[in-house]
């Protein structure tokens, strides 16, 4: 529960609603500040393979480690940032994923020798093959 500041003494209704909209205004800043940022993910399947497109801007490609273990795809980040770097004044700074995981369960048709990675303009894109002999549709009669 937020408390919001009420003055008796002003009876005009304006600087009463200025107020409450400083109290919400801040308040929605405050909570945008504490969400944890995890960068978005777009996942696609072909007939072929599936792939996962994460936005992760600012970051290189010496920044990730992707690993798998079992079924389970793990991708980090982590933003070398070096003492050198020129500190700037931001007002608001939203896409500064210094680090983050995601982890993304895979279904038993994936190929795990057939794993690609790439990341352009901001986007790391993962390319998981299928296994053609784990991925074949069967019809099952009914007796």
């Amino acid at each position: 529960m937020t408390l919001v500041k009420f003055n008796n003494r002003t009876r005009n209704t304006a600087p009463y609603f200025n107020n409450v909209f400083d109290s919400l205004f801040s308040e929605a800043i405050n909570k945008n500040l504490t969400v944890n940022k995890v960068p978005g993910v777009n996942i696609l399947e072909t007939e072929t393979e599936y792939k996962i497109e994460l936005a992760a801007p600012g970051l290189t490609k010496e920044d990730f480690q992707i690993n798998l273990k079992k079924d389970t795809l793990s991708v980090w980040a982590e933003k070398k940032v070096s003492e050198t770097e020129e500190k700037k004044d931001y007002t608001r700074r939203e896409f500064d994923f210094f680090s983050f995981a995601r982890s993304f369960v895979l279904p038993e048709s994936v190929n795990a020798d057939n794993i690609t990675a790439e990341y352009v303009n901001g986007i790391l894109n993962i390319t998981i093959g299928k296994d053609e002999a784990k991925s074949q549709n069967k019809e099952i009669k009914v007796s």
